[in-house]
């Protein structure tokens, strides 16, 4: 199965004036309940889904108390959690101003070395349609239909190899929305 993704129109960020190009975008798909993560993730297990629930509920308390102490936090088998943040810069050590001078903190999440090749390893892409001016097309084809296009002499546009080389296919689904 693969990673379904849309292709969308943009402009160039960093040229306005040039012409937009089609980028695919991940078309992720909502999270699961905590309750049904933690079922699924104990199925065929001793563990109960009720004490991960728990284990969990305590790891996202203990987490930011850590980080506000100034600590990396370590999750075996998942990654590390730090926090970052830009900063202006300053001619003498006096001239600084914390407040005014530190921007964007925000938390980075760093995965294990194991987590991220399990994931990036095992992905393929499959072309979950096309978003234009808020209408989603199911694929390629119905896109270039929909705006009057000859679809016969292309190639198969649904289908994409992914950054493993294994390649995915349009198996029709993701048409939420499609209007044709």
């Amino acid at each position: 199965m693969g990673y379904y993704y849309n292709l969308v129109e943009k402009a160039n960020p960093k040229d306005r004036n040039a012409s937009k190009k089609w980028y695919a975008v991940p078309s992720s798909q909502s999270a699961l309940s905590g309750k049904a993560m933690t079922r699924a993730a104990t199925a065929n297990t001793s563990t109960a889904p009720i004490e991960m629930e728990a284990a969990v509920a305590h790891l996202a308390n203990y987490i930011p108390q850590q980080l506000l102490q100034g600590h990396t936090v370590k999750v075996p088998g998942l990654g590390t959690f730090r926090i970052v943040f830009k900063s202006a810069g300053v001619g003498h050590p006096s001239e600084f101003n914390a407040s005014t001078m530190i921007k964007e903190p925000r938390i980075l999440f760093t995965p294990e070395p194991a987590l991220r090749e399990s994931v990036i390893n095992g992905l393929s892409f499959e072309n979950g349609g096309v978003l234009k001016d808020g209408i989603r097309y199911a694929s390629v084809a119905d896109y270039r239909k929909a705006m009057g296009e000859d679809s016969s002499s292309s190639t198969d546009d649904d289908t994409t190899s992914g950054s493993t080389g294994s390649g995915g296919t349009d198996s029709g689904s993701g048409d939420e929305g499609n209007p044709l």
